[in-house]
C-alpha cells in the first residue's frame, strides 16, 4: 500500500515538473520573440545615453513591457492551443509521445495566463510608467532606488484609489454584500475588478473588431499588387518619376520663384508621398501576371469568406441562445481533452475555428490602431518612446486577455472557459450575451456591406471616370504650378492631377 502511495506521489511530482518545464519553455520563446519586436520599435536614443541612471530605468521598463507583451501573445494562443491539443489527442489517443499533452497542462496554462495578465495590468505596467516618470522624493538621495521608492508609493496610492472605486461600485449594486465583505479582498473585490476589466476588454473588442474587419480589405490591398483595369502602368510610372524629379530639384535648389512662395515642409511631404507611389508602381510593374491578376482577387475572396463565416456563426449562435441554454458561455474545471471534438465538423471544423479566432484578433488590432481615438498609439520603427510602448502593451494585453471570452461569447468555438476566465459575473446574464451577439452581427454586416459597395464604386470610378463629363480647374493652395481637375459623377466630386506635359488627368 505504501509503495502504491509513493508511486502515485512520484507520478504527480513528475507530471508537475514536466508541466512546469513546458510552460517555462513556451514562455521563454514568447519572451524572446516579444523582445525582438519591442527592440524593433523602441527609440534607440532613450537607451544609449550618458545618464546611466536613466538608461537603467529604461531597460527595466523595457523588460516589464516585454513580459507583458509575451503574456498578451500567450493569451491569444490559449484557445488555438487548447483546440488543437484536443484534436491531436483524438487523432493519437494511445501515442506514447503525446502523453505530456493532457488536461492538467492546458488548465495550468490558462491559470498562469490569467494570473500574469492581471498582474501585468494591475501592478507591472503602472509601476513601469511611474518608474520612468519618477525622479525620487525631494531631499532623498538620487539614484535608481529612490525612483523605485517613489514608484512603489504611487502604485500603492493608485491601488487604494482603485479598490475604493470598486468598493463604492459594489456598494451601489449590492449594498448588503459590500458591507459584509468589506475585508474580503481576495475572494470578492479582486474577482469583481477582474470581471470589470474583462467586460471593458470585450466591449473594446466589440467596437474594434467590426471596424477592423472592414479595414482588413484596404490594409491587405495596400500590401498586395492590385490589378488595374484600363490603366497603363508604364505611363503612370513615367508621370510619377517626372513629378519626383521635379520636386527633388526644387528641394535641392532651395530657391523660390519670384511670383510663387514655396512651402518647403509641404513639398517634402509631397515628395515622400510621390516616392512611395513610385516604389509601389515599380513593384507592380515587376510583378508577374499571376501575382497581379490572381493574388489580389484570391486574397480579397479569402477575407470576404472569413468575414461572412464569422457573421454566419454568430447568427447561428443567436438562434442557439434562443433555443438552447447550453449555448451560454460558462466555465469548466476539467477540459476532458481527447474525448470529443469541439466542432460538429471534426478536425476540419476545429482548424477553421482556430483560423477564425486568429483572424478576429488581427482584425481587432487593425481596427484598434485605425480608430481615430488610438491612431496616435501606432508604433513606429525605431521611433517609439517608452510611454507609448507601455500604452501599446497595456492595450494589446486588454484585447488579447478578452479574446477567449469574446470568442466563446460569440459562439466561434464550443471550448468552454477554463479556470478563472469562466468566473466573470456577467457571463451568466442572458440579455448581455444576446445583445452582444446581435450588436456584433449588425455592426460587422453594416461595415462589410459599406466596404464592398464603396470598393466597387471606387474601382468603377477609377476605371471609367476619365470619360465622365463636366469638369473644372482649381489651383492647389500648397503646391505651385499644379492644377487639380475635378470630375463630377452624380453627387461625388473626384479630384485628379492634370499633367500638362502629357495632356492626361490621373486620379489622386
Amino acid at each position: 500500500m505504501e509503495t502504491d502511495d509513493v508511486s502515485v506521489r512520484e507520478q504527480l511530482f513528475h507530471n508537475r515538473v514536466r508541466e512546469t518545464i513546458i510552460c517555462v519553455l513556451l514562455f521563454t520563446c514568447l519572451y524572446m520573440v516579444s523582445y525582438l519586436i519591442l527592440t524593433h520599435f523602441k527609440k534607440t536614443a532613450e537607451f544609449v545615453t550618458d545618464d546611466i541612471e536613466d538608461a537603467t530605468v529604461n531597460k527595466i521598463a523595457l523588460w516589464l513591457c516585454t513580459f507583458t507583451l509575451s503574456v498578451a501573445v500567450c493569451a491569444v494562443l490559449l484557445l488555438p492551443i487548447s483546440i488543437l491539443s484536443n484534436e491531436v489527442l483524438l487523432t493519437f489517443p494511445h501515442s506514447y509521445y503525446m502523453q505530456w499533452l493532457n488536461g492538467s497542462l492546458i488548465h495550468g496554462l490558462w491559470n498562469l495566463v490569467f494570473l500574469f495578465s492581471n498582474l501585468s495590468l494591475v501592478f507591472l505596467m503602472p509601476f513601469a510608467y511611474f518608474f520612468t516618470e519618477s525622479e525620487g522624493f525631494a531631499g532623498s538621495k538620487k539614484g535608481v532606488m529612490a525612483r523605485v521608492y517613489e514608484a512603489v508609493v504611487l502604485l500603492l496610492l493608485l491601488a487604494l484609489l482603485v479598490l475604493g472605486i470598486v468598493w463604492v461600485a459594489s456598494a451601489l449594486l449590492h449594498d448588503n454584500i459590500a458591507r459584509k465583505s468589506l475585508y474580503d479582498l481576495w475572494e470578492y473585490y479582486l474577482p469583481y475588478l477582474y470581471s470589470g476589466i474583462s467586460l471593458f476588454g470585450v466591449l473594446l473588442l466589440l467596437l474594434c473588431t467590426p471596424f477592423g474587419l472592414s479595414r482588413m480589405f484596404s490594409v491587405t490591398g495596400s500590401l498586395l499588387v492590385k490589378p488595374r483595369l484600363l490603366e497603363d502602368v508604364e505611363d503612370t510610372l513615367s508621370c510619377t518619376a517626372f513629378e519626383e524629379d521635379s520636386l527633388s530639384r526644387k528641394l535641392n535648389c532651395g530657391s523660390t520663384s519670384c511670383w510663387v512662395k514655396l512651402d518647403m515642409e509641404t513639398m517634402k511631404k509631397e515628395h515622400q508621398t510621390v516616392r512611395s507611389k513610385r516604389v509601389a508602381l515599380e513593384m507592380r510593374r515587376k510583378a508577374s501576371p499571376w501575382q497581379r491578376n490572381l493574388g489580389y482577387p484570391l486574397a480579397m475572396l479569402m477575407l470576404l469568406a472569413l468575414t461572412v463565416m464569422c457573421v454566419l456563426m454568430v447568427c447561428f449562435n443567436v438562434l442557439e441562445l434562443l433555443l438552447d441554454e447550453t449555448a451560454m458561455p460558462r466555465g469548466m474545471e476539467d477540459p476532458h481533452l481527447g474525448m470529443a471534438s469541439f466542432s460538429m465538423f471534426g478536425s476540419l471544423g476545429a482548424a477553421v475555428q482556430v483560423v477564425l479566432i486568429l483572424y478576429l484578433m488581427v482584425s481587432s488590432v487593425v481596427g484598434f490602431y485605425s480608430s481615430p481615438l488610438f491612431t496616435g498609439l501606432l508604433p513606429r520603427a525605431q521611433d517609439t518612446n517608452l510611454t507609448q510602448m507601455i500604452a501599446n502593451c497595456v492595450s494589446l494585453l486588454i484585447l488579447s486577455s478578452a479574446l477567449p471570452v469574446f470568442s466563446r461569447t460569440l459562439g466561434i468555438t464550443r471550448f468552454d472557459l477554463l479556470g478563472d476566465f469562466g468566473r466573470y459575473n456577467w457571463l451568466g446574464n442572458f440579455y448581455i450575451v444576446f445583445l452582444y451577439n446581435m450588436l456584433f452581427a449588425g455592426l460587422t454586416s453594416a461595415s462589410l456591406i459599406k466596404t464592398v459597395t464603396w470598393a466597387v464604386q471606387r474601382e468603377l470610378i477609377r476605371a471609367f471616370g476619365r470619360w465622365s463629363a463636366p469638369s473644372f480647374f482649381v489651383a492647389s493652395p500648397h503646391i505651385p504650378l499644379k492644377l487639380y481637375h475635378y470630375f463630377k459623377i452624380g453627387n461625388l466630386l473626384l479630384p485628379c492631377v492634370w499633367r500638362s506635359s502629357l495632356h492626361q488627368c490621373y486620379v489622386r
